[in-house]
């Protein structure tokens, strides 16, 4: 089994303009998706994270939270927070595609207006916060090649 006993993946940069929780979270990704940690990687308990980047504890048990969710990272018991096996994150993505696409389809939008609104979910910095303002017939163009 591997440990990360060194953090050196994680860096947060409290002047950046995207969210510590964000910064946080996007490089575990990182490193998960690059090979810095590896599937079976035992992770830094909350505190001990929380401690290394210098960000309350709450923060990271909720990185840890989403990532546990999406299928990134998985608790086994007592023993600690490890890196999931590399099929969990294309599983989770698969599961949220598929769930984006039946909410579409609930909605009567068609393809290329969903995959607009992916691409304006990608550019804006504001995701999670709601704050983005769709408009979605004005790039037509772009994606869909008219």
């Amino acid at each position: 089994m591997m440990t990360t006993d060194s953090v050196d993946w994680a860096h947060v940069d409290r002047c950046a303009p995207r969210p510590v929780f964000d910064q946080l979270r996007m490089q575990i990704v990182a490193a998960v998706g690059d090979g810095r940690l590896p599937p079976g990687t035992r992770l830094p308990t909350v505190r001990a994270l929380a401690a290394r980047t210098n960000l309350a504890v709450n923060t990271v048990a909720r990185v840890y939270g989403e990532l546990r969710t999406a299928g990134i990272i998985e608790t086994r018991g007592y023993l600690g927070t490890f890196v999931a096996c590399a099929h969990s994150t294309e599983a989770a993505l698969a599961e949220a595609a598929h769930s984006y696409v039946m909410l579409a389809r609930t909605f009567g939008i068609n393809k290329c207006e969903a995959l607009q609104y992916l691409s304006a979910a990608f550019e804006s910095d504001s995701v999670r916060s709601g704050g983005i303002r769709y408009e979605v017939g004005h790039t037509a163009g772009t994606l869909c090649g008219g």
